[in-house]
């Protein structure tokens, strides 16, 4: 059996390699006990070293060309002609220029962030993305909310019910939400109106209707699944170019994410893309802003 060492992907025995988990530290107990980070699932996790199975890196490498096709649609379909009554402002090569919504990523884990940060660039989203542990959200949200001034807000990390047999119905259970849930009021405080601030908020498993309650456009997770650490820029992507005088398609939108409607849902939200006239080079949709 392979030594298991720092940076390693693994899976566990126990539950049937179900989650492909990257080793964050091991810990020098008795046994010794990995602290493993779910690599594109929202999860954190501990687990014996002898439960662990070291993948080799074509196992690492298998997956990306999922999320390759994904991109390739959205690309396409934002792209592709569009009937003239639709208004729809993804035409290329017009006097036009596209300016999608701007989206502050704030995110508990910053092994996700990167992860999602790259996403963004891929679908030229302009964003600027935050690592805020998930505790500290609620007390800073009010204040980064004042200096970027997005048009989408995601609030996500790492969640969870703490135990199987947990009652789903109290966020006392679960590892997050109840975190979440504050800095979704506390954004609310900041602007009101969810088609103002639109707001995604949640993470694996987190206590969906209490996100909606608090003021969430879009929130996990409906199932108490476990959500693709993509799943909210996918959201976030669909928000920023859909015109701001149509509101969002949400069985088209849920198809789009990995985890589907049992992992992401919400309410009627209008989109964030406006158009800008005349079109020039400096004027076009940036990776990041400021």
């Amino acid at each position: 059996m392979k030594k298991v060492s720092v940076g390693d992907m693994v899976t566990r025995r126990s539950y049937g390699q179900d989650i492909v988990f990257y080793v964050r530290r091991i810990l020098g107990t008795d046994p010794p006990i990995a602290q493993l980070i779910g690599v594109n699932v929202r999860l954190f996790a501990d687990s014996p070293l002898d439960d662990l199975i070291v993948l080799d890196y074509r196992t690492k490498a298998s997956g990306s060309s999922g999320l390759k096709s994904i991109i390739s649609q959205i690309m396409l379909q934002r792209t592709k002609p569009i009937p003239q009554q639709n208004y729809r402002l993804e035409v290329v090569k017009s006097d036009y220029v596209p300016v999608p919504g701007k989206v502050l990523h704030v995110d508990g884990e910053e092994h996700y962030l990167n992860q999602c940060l790259a996403l963004y660039r891929n679908l030229n989203v302009p964003v600027i993305g935050l690592h805020i542990p998930e505790a500290e959200q609620p007390k800073k949200i009010r204040q980064v909310l004042e200096k970027y001034q997005p048009d989408i807000l995601v609030i996500t990390g790492h969640d969870g019910l703490l135990r199987k047999q947990s009652n789903r119905d109290f966020l006392i259970n679960y590892r997050s939400s109840q975190y979440f849930v504050e800095t979704v009021k506390q954004a609310r405080l900041y602007d009101s109106n969810r088609d103002g601030l639109a707001i995604i908020a949640g993470a694996c498993q987190s206590h969906f209707e209490s996100l909606i309650e608090a003021g969430a456009n879009f929130a996990s997770a409906p199932e108490r699944v476990m959500i693709h650490c993509y799943d909210p820029v996918f959201v976030a992507e669909k928000l920023a170019y859909t015109p701001f005088t149509q509101v969002v398609n949400l069985p088209e939108l849920f198809y789009t994410t990995i985890s589907g409607k049992d992992g992401i849902g919400g309410i009627e939200t209008r989109g964030k893309l406006r158009q800008g006239f005349p079109r020039i080079e400096s004027w076009l949709p940036t990776e990041s802003y400021t």
